[in-house]
């Protein structure tokens, strides 16, 4: 077969689509039309009228580095399931080894592959150790608190504050459910308390090995599920001492697995796989 990309013009985009627990990117290849595609999300990532995605991956296999786009064409700083994705990518497309190193803005980030079956890759993934400060995220508290009062329209709730290397916000107490998280969602995201915003999960303890999340993302909304967020919840629940070192998150698009190192890193492992490709014309998309 041959390859799509050759037949790409200057108004035309060789892209990629993968999903990793139902959270799905396009992703494209540096060097190309970046600034076009990004203005071009939100019809681009429209589930109706568009390709519909949760956002935008633009990978530069050159630098071993990705940027990430929200549908709202606001940047991201991380994404879990979107560095799995880039994984997935690096090596379906690039030949990465079973090793290697991911750079994102804030980090280097390390990869293990762990199964290869086709078009899906398992790898496991380095996120970081979080932090509980509230200059962090950024957010509008002193310290460390172990846990915030906010005020909604539609009610009070209690969070856990928490980076990643991105902003969370977990929300203990509320009923785990898609329509609370519809409703809380877009109000704690853009709450006066978070400058930048934050992403948002509803979190309920299973027991010491299992919790479950509802999640909505800053600048995409209600998704399926999260390698940030997963990683988020189980930070908070360990602080609050209500889970082991080994958790299973369970999310509406599947399950992802984190565990903590002795260094306090978390590492997350979970499927990316392959849809589809696809050579689009920005034309086709521009009023």
């Amino acid at each position: 077969m041959r390859d799509s990309r050759q037949f790409a013009t200057v108004s035309q985009v060789p892209l990629i689509k993968y999903q990793a627990l139902g959270n799905d990117y396009l992703v494209m290849d540096l060097p190309g039309p970046l600034d076009d595609l990004v203005a071009l999300l939100p019809e681009l990532c429209d589930r109706n009228r568009g390709l519909g995605s949760d956002g935008l991956l633009a990978f530069d296999p050159a630098a071993m580095s990705v940027r990430i786009f929200n549908p709202d064409r606001s940047e991201a700083q991380k994404s879990g399931n979107g560095l799995r994705i880039t994984a997935a990518h690096a090596v379906l497309e690039h030949g990465a080894p079973n090793r290697f190193e991911l750079r994102t803005a804030d980090r280097s980030n390390a990869v293990q592959v762990l199964v290869r079956n086709g078009a899906e890759i398992v790898t496991e993934l380095d996120i970081g150790r979080p932090s509980f400060r509230a200059a962090d995220l950024p957010a509008d508290f002193d310290g460390e608190p172990e846990e915030v009062e906010l005020e909604t329209p539609v009610g009070r709730v209690k969070a856990v504050l928490v980076s990643v290397g991105n902003p969370h916000c977990v929300v203990f107490g509320q009923p785990v459910t898609k329509k609370r998280c519809l409703e809380l969602g877009p109000h704690l995201e853009r709450h006066p308390a978070f400058p930048e915003r934050t992403n948002v999960q509803l979190c309920e303890v299973i027991d010491r090995a299992r919790v479950r999340a509802e999640i909505w993302e800053r600048g995409a909304g209600y998704t399926l599920a999260s390698g940030t967020s997963a990683s988020a919840v189980t930070a908070a629940c360990m602080r609050r001492n209500l889970v082991d070192a080994n958790v299973t998150v369970e999310m509406p698009g599947g399950d992802l697995s984190v565990r903590r190192e002795p260094n306090g890193n978390l590492v997350q492992s979970g499927p990316a796989r392959r849809v589809y490709r696809a050579v689009i014309d920005l034309s086709d998309f521009r009023a």
